[in-house]
């Protein structure tokens, strides 16, 4: 059994969304949330500097949606 830690970035405009995720993930044993972003600008910005194993991204937010993060980290 491994003792890696999957470190995870939460993304969604609606905090209820983000509470839920951390509450169901933080029963598992090797995961760490790392942070989280209630937009698309601030999901970059978490994503280039906290450099997370996983994402959880909501696609439907206002301004930069979930595919335009995924076009702006791939561009």
């Amino acid at each position: 059994m491994s003792d890696e830690i999957i470190r995870i970035l939460l993304v969604d405009d609606e905090p209820l969304a983000i509470e839920g995720l951390k509450i169901r993930l933080e029963e598992f044993d090797g995961v760490e949330i790392i942070g989280t972003a209630s937009n698309g600008r601030e999901a970059i910005k978490e994503i280039r500097s906290l450099s997370p194993d996983l994402v959880f991204l909501d696609i439907q937010m206002p301004g930069i949606d979930g595919i335009g993060v995924v076009r702006a980290l791939l561009g």
